[in-house]
């Protein structure tokens, strides 16, 4: 059967057929077959919903239409109310059709009389490919539905501001940059491509497009899972790299990991994982018996809210708000140490001190990834009374991943080398699917609502407790990953003396 009926299109449903048109017939016909929002897919939309509202600020006068996108007829017939008053300086959320496609407008400025400015309000820190094309979708239309458009630009963070404490200065955070002449160059293949997506959408069937780097770019499709699930175990877009790789290997025919031909150009860990077998560097074992006791094991949790909240702080800048350290001694017996902030204050100076407190100025301090690092530095620079004592602990970091990036690669890894990954790998019972926090972004979203949106005492507790237990799995998951791979690499050198003494 075939699509009869009107098909309305909306500024959203563009961008993504511009991504796939699979992806935009999925979305009209059946949306079902999405997977769930991710906490932190959730958070960003959240976070582009809390940007859009403090942006309006910055226009004081303006008028917001607050029918929603189920009151489109209303939304409409407000819009032309406001456009038509010429008291209306800005307006905000206008609502706007033409020819089948509906768009809101987040700002709309009127610069003289009929005319008017465009302004589109994104979270992010600069201009991308994608927001040429949301603004020039929302160019055909409101100049097909009579709006004289003058300008364009885009409203985005500026994120070398800093916050001084107070009222945000909205002049600084904000940066409004003019796109006019690209918009609209890209505006005049608008029209035509509209045309093409609702061709697409009337026929029976969703367009056959095979599954490929495309459906992560600019944003993750949510069918991806729908798309992919005849896969092979195997298939090639399950190793980690550029898309350039997977394109020369699908122009060679090539879909499975094991087909990939010896010589064939592949990055380090692309080859580890087709060659899948356990690797072990020579140096492997003296490095992972080189730590000095008592050995720490240290975590840190941050959020990286888009406006700052606490002064001296910018956009999207991390924020420790806690920390799990597990101590090791060199009997065996093992301590832990922990901090969470639980309030809305600015935690950074009292997570710099009990970090202080609880490395002391001896031991190995065993992290994963550098992000351990960046934190100490940033609280550094923050507290220059502090300063000399954490920079004593940054030399005394020792790098777990690494240390396996380097010098260790498991099968199981499936080409990640994320201790969400490693660790199951190596330690199965130590895997996080019983924790109600499972990764940084669940922990972000989790204490934003604790410590800002003011939950009586058992929720707060009750997530504090979660955001506890979390840390406290990354840090005690560092240890035993630690004490694996030192039995690893304990086994090589017994071995290797064995065979000397042969």
């Amino acid at each position: 059967m075939t699509f009869s009926l009107p098909i309305r299109l909306s500024k959203s449903k563009f961008l993504s057929g511009l991504q796939c048109t699979k992806r935009l017939y999925y979305e009209v016909h059946t949306p079902e077959l999405a997977g769930e929002i991710d906490p932190e897919r959730q958070a960003i939309m959240n976070m582009g919903t809390e940007i859009g509202e403090i942006a309006r600020r910055r226009f004081p006068h303006g008028i917001l239409v607050t029918e929603t996108y189920r009151q489109t007829s209303a939304a409409l017939r407000r819009t032309t109310e406001l456009v038509e008053d010429q008291t209306t300086s800005v307006i905000f959320e206008g609502a706007f059709e033409w020819q089948g496609t509906l768009v809101r407008a987040d700002i709309l400025e009127r610069v003289e009389h009929d005319t008017w400015k465009l302004i589109e309000v994104k979270s992010t820190a600069k201009v991308k490919p994608i927001h040429i094309h949301d603004l020039a979708v929302q160019a055909e239309v409101l100049l097909g539905a009579g709006i004289q458009l003058v300008g364009f630009g885009l409203m985005h963070l500026n994120t070398r501001y800093v916050y001084e404490g107070g009222p945000l200065d909205l002049e600084a955070l904000f940066i409004i940059e003019d796109l006019t002449e690209v918009v609209m160059e890209r505006a005049a293949n608008v029209h035509k491509q509209l045309e093409e997506m609702r061709q697409i959408l009337r026929a029976p069937f969703p367009p056959s497009i095979a599954p490929d780097g495309h459906c992560h770019t600019p944003y993750a499709c949510p069918f991806w899972a729908n798309c992919t699930k005849e896969k092979p175990d195997r298939w090639i877009y399950h190793l980690p790299g550029s898309r350039q790789t997977f394109k020369d290997l699908e122009a060679q025919g090539i879909e499975t990991i094991d087909e990939i031909p010896a010589g064939f150009n592949l990055t380090v860990l692309q080859q580890r994982m087709k060659d899948h077998v356990e690797w072990i560097s020579p140096e492997f074992s003296n490095i992972m018996q080189s730590v000095v006791y008592p050995v720490h094991h240290l975590d840190f949790e941050m959020f990286m809210p888009a406006i700052p909240p606490y002064p001296g702080t910018r956009p999207y800048r991390p924020i420790p708000i806690q920390w799990s350290n597990h101590i090791e001694h060199e009997n065996g017996s093992v301590l832990h140490d922990a901090y969470l902030c639980t309030e809305p204050k600015d935690p950074r100076e009292e997570v710099a001190k009990s970090i202080i407190a609880t490395v002391g100025d001896t031991g190995t301090i065993c992290v994963y990834s550098e992000n351990e690092r960046h934190i100490l530095l940033s609280l550094a620079e923050a507290f220059p009374l502090l300063k000399d004592d954490l920079l004593k602990i940054v030399e005394r970091l020792w790098d777990l991943f690494a240390i396996i990036q380097q010098h260790y690669y498991h099968p199981n890894f499936h080409g990640s080398l994320s201790i969400k990954a490693v660790l199951p790998a190596l330690v199965p019972h130590m895997a996080y699917g019983d924790l109600s926090v499972q990764n940084g972004a669940m922990a972000s979203v989790v204490y934003r609502q604790m410590a800002f949106e003011e939950p009586d005492l058992i929720e707060r507790s009750r997530m504090a407790s979660e955001l506890r237990d979390y840390c406290a799995r990354d840090t005690l998951g560092m240890l035993t990953l630690r004490h694996v791979l030192q039995e690893k690499a304990a086994a090589i050198s017994a071995s290797s003396w064995e065979n000397n003494i042969e």
